[in-house]
């Protein structure tokens, strides 16, 4: 069993003992630190809740609630709702900040506390600490009898969501309509279920084909929408000869594409496509307007075709550690038009920044739509890039960081970037070293134009630390 504390929440998995699993005991604690920090970050007695469809999720809402309430916070219910949907109810509500009960990607014996501010974005690295000392404490005091919190169930939000999307000035939905669409859906059993056929019917797509739409939480794939989980989505797309299929992950922040011929667009080129589209339709006029830049953000482990497609329009790139709140900070201090990750993560500041799998669905289709153009040949239209992802197994006793400075030191002479491990750039090759923060191992990852040059690349590197390691 297997409990997490970190900037991304407090995730483990259901059952076992507490301190081990994310237990009844365990998110009582962890919800109480919580409240108790919002009401003393905010002043505010308000926290937005929503959930995915997992099994645990009945279960971990209704202690969550019991326990917010305890504290003399009023919660605002979601039900089953999208994370980027939770995002922006938050702030919609005026709320002190929000709760997602997701384990995002990870399979169906795992369950988390997402953890938001007043904005409606992921709570520092900072914050997390605070909130993780206060649970550890003395220090929370619960609310007497006559100042118990209530509980209000919204349903709403998710129209609120899709008519916030419809009125970004780059989504078409006559172009979409005009180009007749048939989509094949995959939804993992989950709240795309109920997010993905009104957001598509809004856009004007008529055909839809559901694909494991039934929110009950079981599984029927590796959750992850990675390539080899998504055959039956891949031939369901030859099968009905639909234009292309759609993919989302459990709580819907993450999104890939099936192309029509049945092969993967990528899910790193997710981003790619989107912020091309907006990087070529946003007038000089709007950029003035709101405050942006024609610049984009992704970490530093995506794809180069994101550099290469804003440097197309003399525009800015700039790569952030991994993590989305680092992501959305880079984003922001370089006024960023788009960004996100490679994981199929889409952030579009105009609608809220988080990710968001729903407008990155409407502006994909509607860039599909105005290039009047296949999903393959869309695809081909990029500089084609792979990414070979490897790790090394090191000794426990092992100095890492001593080690990843000997290989900083060995390519001295080449592009460096050391604000998340270490990532080395060859030319139009990268390789990017970072160190796991619960097991002693170095992930690499490596990319270059084929795949057998990124593997290429990233044994070189994998022979200099293993050099290093024995001398």
């Amino acid at each position: 069993m297997t409990l997490i504390k970190s900037i991304s929440g407090i995730r483990g998995t259901i059952g076992g003992q507490a301190g081990d699993a994310l237990t009844p005991l365990d998110i009582v604690k962890f919800t109480s630190a919580f409240g108790y920090w919002v009401i003393q970050k905010s002043g505010k007695k308000k926290i937005v809740l929503g959930r995915d469809a997992r099994i645990s999720g009945e279960m971990v809402r209704n202690l969550v609630i019991g326990t917010l309430q305890g504290l003399g916070i009023d919660v605002i219910d979601l039900g089953l709702a999208t994370t980027p949907t939770v995002e922006m109810a938050v702030p919609m509500e005026d709320a002190g900040g929000g709760i997602i009960l997701t384990a995002s990607h990870n399979p169906k014996q795992w369950n988390a506390l997402k953890l938001l501010n007043h904005t409606g974005e992921f709570i520092t690295d900072l914050d997390g600490k605070e909130v993780l000392a206060l649970a550890e404490s003395n220090e929370i005091v619960y609310a007497e009898v006559d100042y118990l919190g209530t509980t209000i169930q919204d349903h709403s939000y998710l129209n609120k969501h899709i008519a916030k999307i419809l009125e970004l000035p780059w989504v078409d939905i006559e172009a979409i309509k005009e180009r007749n669409f048939k989509v094949v859906i995959d939804c993992v059993n989950s709240v795309g279920g109920i997010a993905l056929p009104p957001l598509l019917k809004a856009l004007g797509v008529e055909v839809i084909h559901e694909l494991y739409c039934h929110p009950d939480g079981k599984f029927p794939h590796n959750p992850e929408p990675l390539p080899e989980n998504l055959t039956a989505l891949s031939s369901e797309v030859l099968n009905r000869k639909a234009d292309i299929g759609i993919a989302v992950d459990p709580d819907v922040d993450r999104l890939c594409f099936v192309s029509e011929n049945g092969e993967m667009f990528g899910e790193e080129y997710t981003l790619v496509a989107i912020a091309d589209f907006l990087l070529q339709n946003t007038s000089k006029e709007f950029l003035t307007e709101k405050g942006y830049e024609l610049n984009t953000v992704s970490n530093l482990s995506s794809t180069r075709a994101l550099r290469d497609v804003t440097e197309r329009v003399n525009g800015n790139y700039n790569a952030a550690a991994v993590g989305e709140v680092n992501v959305v900070n880079m984003m922001k201090s370089t006024k960023a038009l788009i960004g996100g990750e490679g994981n199929g993560g889409v952030i579009l500041p105009e609608l809220h920044y988080g990710r968001d799998a729903l407008v990155g669905i409407a502006l994909f289709l509607t860039h599909l739509a105005k290039q009047k153009k296949s999903c393959s040949a869309l695809r081909a239209s990029y500089p084609n890039y792979f990414i070979s992802k490897n790790k090394i197994s090191l000794t426990a006793d092992l100095d890492i960081d001593a080690l990843l400075k000997k290989v900083e030191l060995k390519y001295k002479d080449q592009p460096i970037n050391t604000i998340d491990g270490l990532k080395i750039e060859f030319d139009n090759e990268w390789v990017h070293l970072r160190k796991s923060n619960t097991e002693p191992i170095i992930r690499i990852y490596s990319e270059s134009q084929t795949e057998t040059t990124a593997n290429g690349l990233a044994n070189k590197i994998m022979d200099d630390i293993r050099e290093i390691m024995n001398s």
